[in-house]
């Protein structure tokens, strides 16, 4: 049984944890079992922690079939440092990178890159308000690129790539996959490097996953500040300082519960059905607005608005007092945006498309 009330979490990020990892941590928190000490208070290089973050790795490997010549790295700083440390590492002089650019996430991430090399925005969306994912026709790839950079899901527009482009084969694709990763099967072997901040579908926030392909770590020099060198954090296996300890613990422990629902084909097609009854309400009758175009729409942040401003500040304020919060659209975009991650429970939705409907019969 639940230990506490709990209302329906929609927000975009730090997001909904699965419930039993929180319970699970709140039972170990002033003492994990054998220790003696909360996982916050021992050291990360005790055996204790080392076996917590091998365990982690192990565990994320298995689900996403991570083949053994890619390091998988736990850094902090969130997305955002890895904004700078991507072209830092991997961006060499006189090369250019290419960036597809199709939300406000997407775009951010090219202009931090740019500080540091030559950025080329190989693919835009921006014209059309970031509402769709661009045609492989309508990207313009630089031959010999660094590498190829896209936003698998853009969590403020509403958009998801649901199928990777093709950037050839010598070329790295390295995805920020933020808001979307481990909602479904994902072919790895696809990247050069993937990289999440784990505060929407891996963990709490605070930890920063880096899966990175081993032969690209040569390309790290080392002139590089070491705290920004993937190869020094690779080689150190994310140790070279103190890391997030309890992020790291509460990381492990949703690769468990993953497993536990029998992994990402099985978490997919939940992903899938959430999405859709979500999606048809917003469909249904004209009364409510999708943002995204249907073939781009995420599973993870459904996005609409109702016919004026007014109306949404009512909805939003409604929807809070029935336990549905955090349904208020990010403010550069404003409307309504549903975060419904891995672990937004599927009752959840069902009670939003209830008071969605409730809401329209009286305001309809």
């Amino acid at each position: 049984m639940p230990t506490a009330t709990r209302i329906f979490n929609f927000s975009a990020g730090p997001a909904v944890l699965p419930l039993p990892v929180l319970e699970q941590a709140q039972r170990e928190l002033v003492s994990l079992p054998g220790v003696g000490m909360s996982v916050m208070e021992i050291s990360h290089r005790s055996k204790t922690f080392e076996d917590l973050l091998g365990t982690a790795i192990a565990d994320l490997r298995e689900l996403s079939g991570i083949p053994a010549h890619y390091r998988v790295l736990m850094l902090q700083g969130g997305a955002s440092l890895q904004f700078s440390m991507v072209p830092m590492n991997l961006l060499g002089p006189g090369q250019t990178a290419d960036y597809v650019d199709t939300g406000s996430w997407a775009e951010k991430a090219a202009k931090e890159a740019a500080r540091v090399g030559t950025v080329k925005i190989t693919g835009s969306t921006k014209a059309d308000g970031y509402n769709r994912i661009p045609s492989q026709s309508e990207l313009a790839l630089t031959p010999g690129a660094a590498y190829v950079h896209i936003t698998t899901n853009n969590t403020i527009e509403g958009t998801e790539w649901r199928s990777l482009p093709d950037v050839g084969r010598d070329v790295p694709l390295v995805a920020d996959a933020s808001s979307d990763i481990l909602s479904g099967p994902l072919d790895i072997t696809r990247f050069g490097l993937i990289y999440a901040g784990a505060q929407k579908n891996l963990g709490p926030s605070g930890v920063t996953l880096v899966i990175v392909r081993e032969d690209l770590l040569s390309r790290s020099k080392s002139d590089l500040p070491v705290m920004l060198n993937y190869k020094v954090q690779a080689d150190n296996n994310s140790l070279y300082n103190t890391p997030n300890t309890f992020g790291i613990y509460i990381f492990g422990l949703t690769m468990k519960w993953l497993k536990s629902l029998g992994g990402l084909a099985a978490i997919a097609r939940t992903n899938e059905r959430k999405a859709a009854k979500l999606y048809a309400e917003i469909d249904r009758t004209g009364f409510y607005r999708g943002t995204a175009q249907p073939a781009s729409r995420s599973l993870m942040n459904v996005t609409f608005r109702l016919r004026t401003e007014e109306l949404e500040k009512i909805f939003e304020k409604d929807a809070t007092a029935a336990g549905l919060d955090g349904l208020k659209g990010h403010r550069s975009v404003g409307g309504m945006r549903a975060s419904i991650y891995n672990a937004f429970p599927e009752e959840g939705v069902d009670a939003l498309v209830e008071f969605m409907r409730e809401f329209e019969r009286k305001r309809g």
